[in-house]
């Protein structure tokens, strides 16, 4: 028979997630400022809306960023903005 405390245990993995969304995230960004679109407008829109077509295909980048839910990436950029921001 074996131990099983009662005690909760946190389960904290690196979020491979997180850097998959950040590299999603530069990739469509670098990708929209090729095409000469305002990178951060474009993203915003898709981000609020959720239509893909804020994005551009350039380089699969409407595809890409489609790989993820919007709350997912949402989640990440507040998470990368209050971590830079917390002084």
């Amino acid at each position: 028979m074996h131990d099983v405390s009662d005690k909760t245990r946190m389960f904290k993995m690196k979020d491979e997630k997180e850097d998959e969304v950040h590299d999603i995230l530069i990739s469509v960004f670098n990708s929209l400022e090729d095409k000469e679109y305002n990178p951060i407008n474009q993203i915003v829109g898709y981000l609020l809306s959720g239509d893909p077509a804020y994005i551009t295909s350039h380089n699969n980048a409407r595809r890409l960023i489609r790989k993820f839910e919007r709350d997912d990436i949402l989640e990440v950029l507040v998470k990368y903005y209050l971590k830079e921001h917390n002084d």
